[in-house]
């Protein structure tokens, strides 16, 4: 597996402070991509153990909530096999920790897959430039969700992230209010 770029202390995808690991390779190749440096698999820089090493270092810190694996997309044929390991050995070595994902696939197409043991949330679905919104958290298109993975699979059917929460549930359904002054703090 192969890499471009280890984020520390990220706010933008996913709750609190988060490390982000951008993994080579995406097979979707959105429209607008935000990030389409990373659609080669061949991209980029060789995932070793420093680079789990790195990433451990700043799980460590008591202030960071979780790693979120992004790209490209780990959910790439080729980087399931190593980024599902790395979410087993995270969970097992950071169990308070959140793990997020972030795929182009729909949930129905990977909901299987071994790594969905470890994630805690999952954000599915390609971007679309057409449903594109800059007031969506943790998406950049109308058309993704924020899947809570546990309740989902406790529930057999799709729970999303924060649904429960009243100002998320508003922000979902009318996304003219901007998240800054008219959603989570009001």
């Amino acid at each position: 597996m192969r890499y471009h770029n280890i984020t520390k202390d990220d706010m933008k995808n996913g709750d609190g402070l988060r490390v982000v690991l951008w993994v080579s390779g995406c097979s979707h190749c959105c429209k607008d991509c935000h990030n389409p440096v990373t659609w080669d698999a061949n991209s980029g820089v060789l995932f070793t153990q420093e680079t789990k090493d790195e990433v451990y270092e700043q799980l460590a810190k008591e202030y960071i909530s979780g790693i979120t694996f992004s790209g490209g997309d780990p959910m790439f044929y080729p980087n399931r096999k190593e980024i599902t390991a790395f979410a087993r050995e995270i969970k097992n070595d950071f169990p308070e920790k959140t793990i997020w994902l972030y795929t182009g696939f729909l949930w129905e197409e990977i909901c299987d897959e071994d790594i969905m043991q470890y994630a805690d949330v999952c954000v599915d679905g390609p971007f679309v430039a057409e449903q594109k919104d800059t007031l969506l958290m943790w998406k950049g298109s109308k058309n993704q969700r924020v899947i809570d993975v546990k309740e989902t699979r406790k529930r057999g059917e799709v729970v999303l992230h924060c649904a429960d929460y009243a100002p998320y549930r508003e922000l979902q359904t009318d996304t003219s209010k901007n998240i800054l002054t008219g959603g989570l703090d009001s």
